[in-house]
C-alpha cells in the first residue's frame, strides 16, 4: 500500500514538472488552457494523497543527548 502510494506520488511530480515545463515553451492558448487544466488537477491529486498521512521518510524517536556538558 505504501509502496503504491509512493509510486502515485512520484507519479504526480513527474507529470507536474512536465507540465511546467511545458508551459516555458509556445503553445496555443487552447493548448495553455488545457495544460493549465492538467497542472492543476495533478497538483491537486498530489495534495490530496499527502493528505493521507502517508510518511515520506522513516522516523525514529528522538532521545535527548547525553553527552551534554555536566
Amino acid at each position: 500500500m505504501i509502496d503504491e502510494s509512493i509510486a502515485r506520488m512520484r507519479s504526480h511530480r513527474n507529470n507536474i514538472r512536465r507540465y511546467r515545463q511545458l508551459l516555458r515553451t509556445r503553445l496555443t492558448e487552447l493548448e495553455r488552457q488545457y495544460i493549465e487544466r492538467r497542472l492543476s488537477e495533478e497538483e491537486s491529486a498530489l495534495q490530496a494523497l499527502a493528505r493521507t498521512g502517508l510518511p515520506l521518510s522513516p522516523t525514529s524517536p528522538r532521545t535527548p543527548s547525553t553527552s551534554a556538558s555536566s
